[in-house]
């Protein structure tokens, strides 16, 4: 009598080495392509939450915790008693497309292959049980639902593996980083508030090209922000803040141009203008 389960379970785990090799964190996953649970000593995340193989924290238990932040390339990981365990209940294979540097267009429908055929770059191509996955060089914030039958796979996500697919990985294009960007509206500048000079007086800075440098810089360090994205924009707002905030020469055009770098990031109108709140406390602004 055939044993279908430990035969599928030495696939799973070798097809997980095979990708770990070439640079690809995976992780298992169960039946309903979900992730293994936290461990006891993390659950409803008593351990700060914080994954215990990508970032630095609290948490260093040796288990399949915190869903995609568990992805790993380390061989002796994946071969783990702990991991063995997983992979005996195992359903499939998955893998942190950010940590491998790729961003997945994932297409649910139709209707959704059939915009991205006319709407975005050829790539890699893999097939899926409802539509495929297309792959691009790149990592961005992940997002569900940018359109219909469309989802953002990149950054703090997991993708199921489903074989290498057709094509050549091209570099992730403009129409795709716009997909999860959203205009900023008149209400979402108008919370911004630029301190003024305190007691009048003339900008300190030589040209006004200085403060545009400076912009320009900030608005780079953001979107060039792969993880800490939240903290990173905080960071960058502090920074402005504390060289510009005080002289009188920003303008909502300025702050317009960070918040909507932000926003390109993920982050929200609200989290923009905390931040920017936050800065202009820290200084005393």
């Amino acid at each position: 009598m055939t044993q279908p389960v430990p035969i599928r379970r030495d696939a799973l785990l070798r097809t997980a080495l095979e990708l770990a090799v070439r640079g690809v964190p995976v992780l298992p996953l169960r039946a309903g392509k979900v992730p293994f649970g936290n461990c006891p000593a993390c659950t409803a995340n008593a351990c700060g939450g914080r994954p215990n193989m990508k970032t630095a924290g609290p948490c260093q238990c040796p288990g399949i915790c915190h869903g995609w932040a568990a992805a790993t390339t380390e061989p002796h990981v994946i071969n783990s008693p702990t991991w063995a365990r997983a992979w005996r209940d195992a359903a499939a294979v998955a893998y942190h497309p950010g940590g491998a540097g790729l961003t997945v267009v994932d297409l649910d429908s139709a209707e959704a292959i059939a915009w991205a055929r006319t709407s975005l770059p050829a790539t890699r191509i893999v097939r899926t049980t409802r539509g495929e996955h297309w792959l691009y060089q790149g990592v961005m914030q992940s997002a569900n639902a940018v359109r219909p039958g469309v989802d953002i796979k990149s950054s703090m996500q997991y993708a199921r593996w489903l074989g290498s697919g057709t094509g050549t990985v091209t570099v992730l294009p403009d129409v795709v980083r716009a997909l999860i960007v959203k205009e900023p509206s008149t209400v979402q500048r108008a919370a911004v508030t630029v301190p003024a000079l305190a007691g009048g007086g003339q900008c300190p800075h030589r040209t006004p090209d200085y403060l545009d440098r400076g912009i320009a810089m900030a608005v780079q360090r953001i979107t060039e922000a792969r993880e800490a994205v939240h903290a990173t924009v905080y960071r960058t707002f502090l920074a402005v803040l504390s060289t510009h905030g005080r002289c009188g020469c920003l303008t909502e055009a300025h702050t317009a141009r960070l918040f909507t770098a932000a926003q390109a990031k993920g982050e929200s109108a609200r989290h923009c203008t905390d931040a920017w709140t936050n800065a202009l406390t820290r200084l005393g602004l």
